[in-house]
């Protein structure tokens, strides 16, 4: 089996909350993904970042704070995948690289990136400076109009979730 079949088996396993057999997954695959993300092939690196989210594995933010700095927008765009997943019912993933996700947001030279760099910012906690640069991106003319309309989007979305000014 390779990591990839291994990683979408243990997605399953997850959403049927077969926690046990995960945990198992998990045991037995960790030094596999730890060695593909280390791998000089981009591909297998993009293999390796997806597979963190598939196995839900938690503890290896650090090792997807290394992908959202990879060479390749591909493997960056895959850790960016795996962080929104695991973020999504704990906002401090997110919290916890989000100086990284506004410097993604704003410069990385890949709109793709960047897009999804602002979807993985909707679950972390509604702070003013995300808000304020998810604004600023929205009506910049410069941004192409997919960007635009997400930060636009994700902006609003967090102004809600914020609440009345203070």
């Amino acid at each position: 089996m390779t990591l990839a079949e291994a990683a979408t088996e243990a997605n399953t396993l997850a959403e049927q909350g077969d926690e046990r057999a995960l945990a198992q997954m998990r045991a037995q695959w960790d030094e596999e993904v730890e060695a593909a993300a280390r791998s000089a092939d981009h591909r297998e690196r993009v293999v390796a970042f997806r597979a963190v989210s598939q196995f839900r594995y938690r503890q290896k933010i650090e090792l997807l704070r290394r992908g959202l700095e990879d060479t390749s927008p591909a493997v960056r765009g895959a850790a960016l995948l795996s962080l929104e997943l695991l973020s999504r019912d704990h906002p401090g993933v997110v919290n916890g690289v989000r100086p990284l996700l506004h410097e993604m947001v704003a410069r990385d030279p890949n709109d793709a990136v960047r897009r999804l760099a602002v979807i993985a910012l909707r679950n972390g906690s509604p702070q003013r400076d995300t808000i304020q640069i998810l604004t600023s991106l929205s009506q910049d003319d410069e941004a192409g109009r997919e960007l635009r309309d997400a930060a636009g989007k994700v902006g609003q979305m967090l102004r809600k979730k914020a609440g009345p000014a203070r």
